[in-house]
């Protein structure tokens, strides 16, 4: 019986923390978007057309970090309290190599990292089939 590999990502716009669901506890992977407010800040002194167009580029930068971490799974959970999750989920269904994926989303408020681990822990638990 083949395991499946289980990964929650709690997100939002300027982070993702990576939570492995396993039966070994294994520490919290942190992606970050590499736009802050102060390139906000600096490119909307110079145009507000050319500060969208450069968050664009860095939030698909972002996107592209965590697809490539995405991959190595089976089933993954998306939750967050913004939208990036499903802006991350739509980035994610225009490339085949995601289709045999199982992604879910699911709305959540911002977490404590224990938190986190116990939201994964409980939404893949509750699908596990247990055996006598």
């Amino acid at each position: 019986m083949k395991t499946l590999k289980k990964l929650g990502i709690w997100m939002d716009h300027s982070n993702a923390n990576l939570i492995e669901f396993s039966d070994e506890v294994k520490p919290t992977r942190t992606i970050l978007a590499d736009f802050d407010n102060r390139d906000m800040e600096e490119t909307l002194q110079r145009s507000e057309n050319e500060m969208h167009n450069k968050q664009q580029h860095k939030q698909g930068a972002y996107y592209k970090d965590l697809a490539a971490e995405i991959r190595n799974f089976n089933e993954v959970l998306l939750f967050g309290p913004t939208s990036a999750k499903a802006a991350l989920l739509n980035f994610l269904r225009k490339d085949h190599r995601f289709a045999d994926i199982k992604i879910e989303l699911h709305n959540a408020d911002k977490m404590t990292d224990k938190q986190q681990h116990a939201f994964v822990r409980d939404h893949f638990k509750r699908f596990e089939i247990k055996t006598l």
